[in-house]
């Protein structure tokens, strides 16, 4: 038995080591099953507009927005079911439980109050309330005390496709959440962002090795455009 670590280290930045694992794999993918639904993770004003909150918001893709509402309408066009989630809390933030306690400034997550201009979706984003569903969450995982595990069995999915952010947050909980309830899980990359590239980059090396497929925004749009065509 070994007493020394064997834990590899490398001089590599976390986007180096995601393109190198990328471009050669070693994994089977898990592939589209016969119905997805698009899971929207979080696109809200906190998160989206680094103009109005410099603190918490991000963009990796300028054209993350345009990709989201890409395939969220083709999905539905399809005949697929589409999500949004958002982040909100009371104004005492008594629902906000420990995640809440870490820190207590304008920025901090238990002070993105429903109705807030934070709580508010992306002005850039087709949202069709009459068809799409909407949840609010309070923990990571979109899957986490939502209506989502019963909606994605009620439409039949069995393919789950991840967007929104962080990277290394809620679209990383909810992808391992995903796949724990037994989803294929696809995250394209076009479609999530982080604050910072090292955090974005070793979470995605992380999901395509483990819990998903990463994959091109392009290979989802493929997919959903064959199932419009029928």
């Amino acid at each position: 038995m070994t007493s020394e670590s064997t834990m590899i280290t490398s001089n590599k930045t976390a986007r180096q080591i995601f393109e190198e694992v990328y471009a050669n794999p070693t994994r089977a993918a898990f592939g589209f099953g016969e119905k997805l639904a698009i899971v929207n993770v979080d696109p809200q004003k906190a998160y989206t507009r680094p103009d109005l909150f410099p603190k918490t918001a991000y963009v990796t893709d300028p054209n993350q927005m345009n990709y989201i509402n890409q395939i969220s309408d083709l999905a539905r066009k399809a005949g697929m079911p589409v999500v949004w989630t958002r982040v909100g809390y009371m104004e005492n933030a008594a629902d906000a439980g420990v995640w809440g306690t870490r820190t207590n400034t304008e920025d901090s997550l238990q002070n993105i109050k429903y109705g807030s201009v934070r709580h508010e979706f992306d002005d850039r984003l087709t949202i069709h309330p009459d068809l799409d569903a909407v949840y609010t969450k309070r923990m990571p995982s979109a899957f986490f005390e939502t209506p989502l595990a019963s909606f994605l069995v009620w439409h039949r999915v069995d393919t789950v496709v991840v967007t929104g952010g962080s990277t290394s947050g809620c679209v990383r909980a909810t992808a391992v959440d995903s796949l724990s309830h037994g989803y294929r899980t696809i995250v394209p990359i076009e479609c999530v962002a982080d604050k910072h590239e090292s955090y974005h980059f070793a979470n995605l090396t992380d999901l395509h090795l483990k819990y998903a497929d990463v994959v091109p925004v392009q290979t989802v749009i493929d997919w959903l455009v064959e199932r419009v065509k029928g």
